[in-house]
């Protein structure tokens, strides 16, 4: 005959090992930092998503997927330089560096939301899935936000023109 405490201990020993595993995955150890959507110019159903991972993990992790009910399709992109160029580009993954953070910006790596089901309104919040190599999710909300204009280089108010011919 077992003996019940065996068979206790033995089950707590299994209870208490299962969050020590569920702690470990990506989703646990990468957060999403100030989410946003940038508002689509009306009549366009494509635009992107911009958000910074950051990992708290040992260990590098990347997303491989990216879903959101607002389009019909979502891809992780990035920009490239092709022949004096700048093209947008599909990636298989977005690296998290252990310890670090991957930024998604304008002009670089970002989550591209094609096919929009309807045009998005500024403020409005769009719910985003990522997965990650370990099949592990994460889902965060982005807020719709009208693009923001290049900043101009101001011209120094003592500026002269000593020394220059014009």
């Amino acid at each position: 005959m077992k003996s019940p405490i065996l068979s206790i201990a033995t089950a707590a020993a299994f209870v208490f090992a299962i969050p020590s595993f569920a702690a470990g995955s990506a989703a646990d150890n990468v957060s999403a930092v100030d989410p946003y959507v940038r508002l689509a110019p009306p009549g366009q159903m494509v635009t992107g998503a911009f958000v910074v991972f950051k990992n708290s993990d040992d260990k590098d992790h990347k997303v491989v997927k990216a879903d959101s009910a607002v389009s019909k399709v979502a891809e992780l992109h990035t920009h490239t330089m092709e022949g004096g160029m700048m093209k947008m580009r599909p990636v298989k993954d977005i690296e998290i560096k252990a310890k670090g953070e991957t930024a998604l910006q304008p002009g670089g790596l970002h989550i591209m939301l094609i096919d929009l089901k309807q045009p998005l309104k500024e403020g409005e919040n769009v719910a985003i899935s990522i997965t990650f190599e370990d099949g592990s999710s994460k889902k965060f909300d982005a807020q719709v936000r009208k693009p923001q204009a290049a900043m101009a280089m101001p011209m120094p108010m003592d500026h002269d023109h000593k020394g220059m011919k014009h």
